[in-house]
């Protein structure tokens, strides 16, 4: 577990699973899985989590195994009402606003300061959305089969699979493939970013790509409008994309980032053309003075600027080179945040063809809106 994450590291744990432990990850598979034995769940979009409790100890651990528990304070004291005193739980943290995923306002929850975190505690509390059980008692599950854990994490919660705590929830799952798809489709408008698939005789393997997922796939031309030095060295480590409002104005969207070593150092060259001495004359140019500190407890969160630094280092060095906003790139991307790509935007082909004020938020497959209560109970 991370550094100074507190007591728990040096006392013995009495659980059969103990921290710290690689949650089992899943492989992309495009279309969805048919066959016999086959568990589809919906994909949430937050932060994966392992919760161990031993009595009143409560560990929140993350997929890189760090202790997390100090962030989601009313996390905590929610496991210590809803789950068994002794037991291993894998899901998904997340953070509801206006009965959708927000997994902005969940990144703001990891902050240095004790006051901005217990503030948040209130104003956006965390869920716990449980979908796996390892452990149960003086019981390791790591072996039992996916549905024999499945139906003992289900006995956790009430019969009707309702909360087992006003934020703790057991994820819906199905066998029928059409059912599946229909969450697929659907789910995606309350935040949902895809489908999970399990074999219902797979054990829980720690850190490998046992299970599979179906996520959203489109495709959208940007407008590069600048990049990011790679941590290795004066090469490309990111193209910076951007789309244009109704009213003209460049938004920053997203980044795309993967490339060879030999295609990055490809890239300095065929940018250097574009590149901007003066930044004031870039769409993005007063950015380059704001800085990247929370704002007072209470006031709205800025837009996220290409140069701010991650929020998980805080010191990571995230500044830009601004490029005269005349490349058209498109790019492959699963799922939008509000107005900007979730994840990291896949680099497909330049687009010499598309004009750069073309490249609009108009042409994004925007889903239909669809509440999140609906998704917890399986509703299609």
């Amino acid at each position: 577990m991370s550094p100074g994450a507190g007591d728990d590291e040096e006392v013995q744990w009495g659980l059969p699973v103990a921290p710290p432990v690689d949650p089992m990850l899943a492989s992309p598979v495009k279309g969805i899985p048919v066959g016999d034995g086959l568990y589809y769940e919906p994909k949430f979009d937050g932060f994966r989590c392992l919760i161990f409790r031993e009595g009143d100890r409560v560990v929140l651990g993350s997929r890189g195994n760090k202790e997390l528990q100090r962030y989601f304070p009313e996390v905590v004291e929610e496991v210590r009402g809803s789950l068994p005193e002794r037991c291993v739980v894998d899901g998904e943290l997340v953070v509801v606003v206006d009965d959708r995923l927000d997994f902005d306002a969940l990144a703001q929850r990891i902050h240095p300061a004790a006051t901005r975190i217990n503030l948040l505690a209130e104003q956006t509390p965390a869920h716990f959305i449980a979908f796996d059980l390892l452990a149960l008692g003086d019981e390791s599950l790591l072996e039992v089969g996916y549905s024999g854990r499945r139906e003992r994490l289900a006995g956790l919660f009430p019969a009707d699979g309702g909360p087992s705590g006003p934020r703790t929830h057991l994820t819906p799952v199905t066998t029928d493939p059409g059912t599946a798809q229909s969450w697929f489709e659907k789910f995606e408008g309350a935040g949902l970013d895809g489908l999970i698939v399990k074999a219902a005789d797979g054990p829980y393997e720690p850190g490998k790509r046992t299970m599979k997922k179906v996520k959203h796939a489109r495709t959208a031309d940007c407008v590069v409008a600048g990049f990011r030095w790679h941590k290795s060295g004066p090469i490309v480590g990111s193209l910076l994309l951007g789309l244009y409002d109704d009213e003209g104005n460049l938004h920053h969207v997203g980044v795309s980032a993967s490339f060879t070593a030999k295609r990055r150092a490809e890239l300095v060259e065929e940018l250097e053309q574009y590149r901007l001495s003066d930044v004031s004359e870039h769409p993005w140019s007063a950015w380059a003075e704001q800085t990247a500190e929370a704002p007072p407890a209470g006031e709205a969160v800025p837009t996220r600027m290409p140069g701010a630094p991650s929020r998980w280092t805080g010191k990571k060095d995230l500044s830009w080179q601004p490029l005269r906003p005349e490349l058209v790139v498109e790019v492959a991307y699963d799922h939008m945040e509000g107005d900007r790509f979730r994840h990291t935007a896949r680099f497909e082909r330049w687009r010499p063809d598309r004009e750069p004020r073309s490249c609009t938020y108009a042409q994004l497959d925007r889903p239909v809106r669809f509440d999140l209560e609906r998704v917890l109970k399986g509703s299609p």
